[in-house]
């Protein structure tokens, strides 16, 4: 009888492991089409306010423009601080709220560069992108004391950057964006690894659908600043 019972619960084990790699998944799937879904709200909205003077001219004219520069970063916090208490729904409505603030502050980028250089970057972005989540994804290796020395590096290009702002200096700048790529091409591939080993079966459907539009929101803003740093050496300016 063993080797039977064996067989039974070797076959249970089996199932519940499809279930939960199955559910990974979607979970997953969901993710990527909340985050795609934002990007294509960002993109809309830059475009469509980029190629508008009635609407681009008040903006970047005055300063308005450093409300929509900040605008961003006020979701990122207001997120971070309220997402365990916001309902799936308000979490999914301040998401696609917080891609149409960003669309509003990437405006300048078709003001400044040529439609050519912006989709080549693009594709580029998408390409960097999608090798290291995908790697982020299927790795077995722990990238957790790796992610622990990209957060100390971003916190130095952010504080390079705000300095820079005073500074003005371009060799400043290509630092800051050279090790800017290579700071959130790899917290790409450790939020992708949260993102998985944070999905669990038991979770109710209303956390897990906040789950998803949190790792959607670490994904997006990981692409955007790939996107924008890539955009300082292969832009062609207007």
């Amino acid at each position: 009888m063993e080797p039977v019972q064996q067989r039974f619960g070797y076959g249970a084990q089996a199932q519940s492991a499809a279930l939960f790699d199955e559910g990974l998944r979607q979970h997953m799937l969901r993710v990527y089409n909340y985050m795609g879904a934002g990007l294509v709200i960002t993109g809309l909205v830059a475009f469509i306010v980029g190629s508008t003077p009635a609407l681009y001219v008040p903006i970047f004219s005055s300063p308005l423009k450093w409300v929509v520069m900040l605008a961003p970063l006020a979701f990122v916090f207001f997120f971070s601080f309220k997402i365990q208490t916001m309902s799936a729904s308000t979490a999914q409505m301040t998401f696609w709220a917080f891609c149409a603030v960003m669309g509003l502050s990437l405006a300048s980028v078709f003001l400044v560069f040529t439609g050519t250089s912006i989709a080549r970057t693009f594709f580029i972005a998408a390409s960097m992108f999608g090798a290291t989540s995908l790697y982020g994804y299927v790795t077995k290796r722990d990238l957790a004391k790796v992610g622990s020395f990209l957060i100390m590096g971003l916190i130095g290009v952010i504080i390079a950057s705000i300095v820079n702002i005073f500074l003005g200096s371009s060799a400043l700048q290509f630092a800051i964006s050279v090790i800017g790529i290579v700071v959130f091409v790899g917290l790409t591939a450790w939020d992708t690894q949260n993102i998985k080993q944070q999905y669990a079966e038991n979770i109710d459907q209303e956390s897990q659908q906040k789950m998803a539009v949190f790792g959607a929101l670490s994904l997006y803003l990981n692409f955007v600043n790939i996107f924008q740093l890539l955009l300082n050496f292969t832009g062609e300016r207007e």
